[in-house]
């Protein structure tokens, strides 16, 4: 793809400082830029690259006002970063646009699909799934029987989605999420473990994006639901019968505990751990390897260690843990002067 820097600036609503008819095919950042591409200018940090980068053509504020001579054609727009992120988009969206069904792949004839649906080579379609409108579902993954995807959906290669799920519209799984695996359930009998059917299903809403190798368990009875807009990063685990409100978002590596609620607006740090049958109020934050061992109810707290505590009274706490070893050397010198001292007060008789 090749576009010149006069029909840029026309998609980006700018203006050009230079050769409008420059050419770029590729997107790259200013310090590493080359004949060809196009580059940003947003942060001032980076405002040295400017006058040294190869990049053909490189968007910057309708402000910049160049210090030295600048080879680069200079595309002004009002927001460099938020004009840059909608090439990205859109060069995301023209580099994934694929249509029809690759094969081999298996596409049961009780199946419904969309228009312009696109199935990979060796994807699996199961029974009664209903699949919507331009989705994308990459090779190699796997949508189960009752299955429903809705319209702008991509699945990633190797996502995996057990029967009776419900993914909603304009979501991104990444490659190898799991969608509707058995929850932990096991009861103790005779001294070993029964499993618990888990005979429910997980529902996803629409705008959900989940990270590569993030796995979503199936509800005991009832439904594992995530709400619309929120985003999970990679490798979180979400146990049965969890609810995740909207637009909560949480970094990779989390575990969030069966039957766990938590609330809208949320943001979790990675590493963190939820346990089980705990209600997250609204707007919490929890900072990265903070341990939650119970309800928070009041909302937009921020949260930190584990167990966690108001974030506030934890940083006054570890002022005084990294203090403890002077502390402890002080305790010391003060025992060795008492004792000092009551040798003088009190002298040991002579035998």
């Amino acid at each position: 793809m090749e576009f010149t820097a006069r029909q840029i600036s026309e998609l980006l609503s700018g203006t050009i400082t230079g050769d409008p008819d420059v050419r770029v095919s590729r997107l790259s950042k200013i310090e590493e830029g080359v004949p060809g591409s196009l580059s940003f200018l947003a942060n001032p940090k980076y405002t040295e690259f400017i006058y040294s980068t190869r990049a053909s053509a490189v968007i910057v504020g309708s402000d910049f006002v160049p210090e030295q001579p600048v080879a680069a054609t200079l595309i002004r727009v009002a927001d460099a970063y938020a004009s840059f992120a909608k090439l990205l988009e859109m060069y995301n969206q023209i580099s994934r646009d694929k249509k029809g069904i690759e094969q081999p792949s298996y596409v049961s004839e009780s199946a419904s699909l969309g228009n312009n649906v696109y199935i990979g080579a060796f994807a699996y379609i199961g029974h009664n799934a209903i699949i919507g409108d331009k989705v994308k579902i990459y090779p190699g993954a796997y949508v189960g029987d009752n299955v429903t995807i809705g319209s702008g959906t991509t699945l990633f290669a190797g996502v995996k989605i057990y029967s009776d799920c419900s993914i909603g519209s304009e979501c991104t799984l990444h490659a190898g999420v799991i969608i509707g695996a058995d929850g932990f359930g096991f009861t103790p009998a005779s001294g070993s473990y029964q499993k618990v059917a888990q005979i429910g299903n997980v529902i996803i809403e629409d705008h959900v994006e989940i990270g590569a190798g993030t796995t979503i368990d199936r509800a005991t009875l009832g439904s594992t639901i995530i709400r619309k807009g929120v985003k999970l990063d990679n490798l979180i685990q979400i146990a049965h019968n969890v609810e995740i409100g909207e637009n909560t978002v949480i970094a990779a590596q989390t575990g969030v505990a069966g039957s766990a609620k938590i609330g809208r607006n949320c943001m979790i740090g990675g590493q963190a751990g939820i346990v089980g049958h705990i209600t997250v109020a609204d707007g919490t934050k929890i900072a990265a390897q903070s341990g939650v061992g119970a309800s928070i109810t009041e909302k937009d707290q921020v949260v930190q260690g584990s167990p966690s505590f108001a974030i506030s009274d934890y940083r006054r706490t570890y002022v005084v843990f990294k203090k403890l070893p002077d502390l402890d050397k002080k305790i010391l010198e003060l025992e060795k002067s008492l004792h000092e001292l009551r040798q003088s007060v009190f002298p040991a008789k002579e035998s």
